[in-house]
């Protein structure tokens, strides 16, 4: 049972890397560096061990994919964390996702209960309360997290649409890899390559590319083999908490009575959003749950499930 304390733990630990790696650097070189050096590892990991790569269309897709996913989504959560928006409520606006992929997906048959409805605003309602306490970031923070999310939820959507059966591990490797030259570009524009901590940037760098990007990765494909979706993504709800106190006690961020109210509502939210009412459903129905399918966008990387067109909520409950 060692799965699941550490796949929270290097989760939760993203948001705090990504932190430092900004407070060091200029965070389009931040992006660049973690999508190159990640990018190139996973690529070497998908050639060893004989992965399939897409082609055609389905390879155009899945760079869109990549590109919303990754680049648009860690774009806007570094931006905001150089704007000074902490950890636990970027995490928290991450976990929101569901309630934007219902808003896209709805119209692909996607169906949303009422009970769900009510999660999505009861977590709507966490996160506005963690951020009321926050006072020292402003709203071109908040709007960067909020482009974060659509970057993650648009490119849910789009990834489950267009490349459902893509490889898991070429997935991955061509999402983060494709983004980096955009991330690589930006910085160029920005012409700041100045790294004000040399170690603390190296540091986080080592940290974002091992063990949020490749070890989070791996350890979460090995325990949805093991145990499935919906046992796996409950884990998830306790995300924003454990962000609060990794950043207390590591970044030394504040944490205000109202702020861990909000983070305790938001995950009461997203565990009401997590749960479906149970159908009528017909005599094959031992197929559901293996329709039931979710993509964690840790804040490291991006799995393509090979599943059928079935838009589902459950693990995007989680992220990061």
């Amino acid at each position: 049972m060692a799965g699941p304390p550490a796949l929270m733990f290097m989760w939760s630990s993203a948001f705090i890397a990504g932190i430092i790696g900004v407070g060091a650097a200029p965070t389009m070189l931040v992006l660049f560096s973690r999508f190159a050096i990640a990018g190139a590892l996973l690529i070497v990991y998908a050639v060893a061990t004989k992965a399939v790569w897409p082609r055609g269309r389905v390879l155009a897709h899945t760079v869109v994919a990549g590109l919303l996913m990754q680049f648009v989504q860690f774009g806007g959560f570094y931006s905001a964390m150089h704007q000074h928006v902490t950890a636990s409520v970027i995490s928290l606006v991450q976990g929101l996702s569901p309630l934007v992929i219902a808003l896209f997906a709805s119209g692909l048959g996607e169906s949303v209960s009422r009970r769900q409805w009510l999660g999505f605003g009861v977590g709507g309602i966490g996160v506005g309360m963690a951020v009321v306490d926050q006072s020292a970031f402003s709203l071109s923070g908040l709007l960067f997290s909020v482009v974060g999310l659509l970057g993650l939820s648009l490119g849910t959507v789009y990834q489950k649409r267009f490349t459902p059966g893509v490889d898991p591990r070429t997935g991955t490797a061509l999402h983060i890899a494709v983004s980096a030259p955009f991330a690589g570009a930006m910085a160029l524009a920005a012409g700041d390559f100045h790294i004000a901590d040399p170690a603390r940037f190296a540091g986080s760098m080592v940290w974002m590319v091992l063990v949020n990007s490749m070890g989070a990765f791996l350890l979460l494909n090995t325990m949805l083999q093991r145990w499935g979706t919906t046992r796996v993504s409950r884990f998830f709800f306790a995300i924003p908490a454990i962000t609060a106190l990794m950043a207390w006690l590591v970044i030394d961020q504040p944490l205000h009575p109202l702020t861990m109210a909000g983070l305790g509502v938001g995950v009461i939210g997203m565990v009401l959003a997590s749960r479906r009412a149970t159908p009528a459903a017909p005599a094959d129905t031992e197929t559901a749950p293996a329709a039931t399918e979710s993509v964690a966008t840790e804040p490291a990387a991006t799995e393509t499930v090979a599943a059928p067109r079935t838009y589902t909520l459950r693990r995007h409950a989680l992220h990061a």
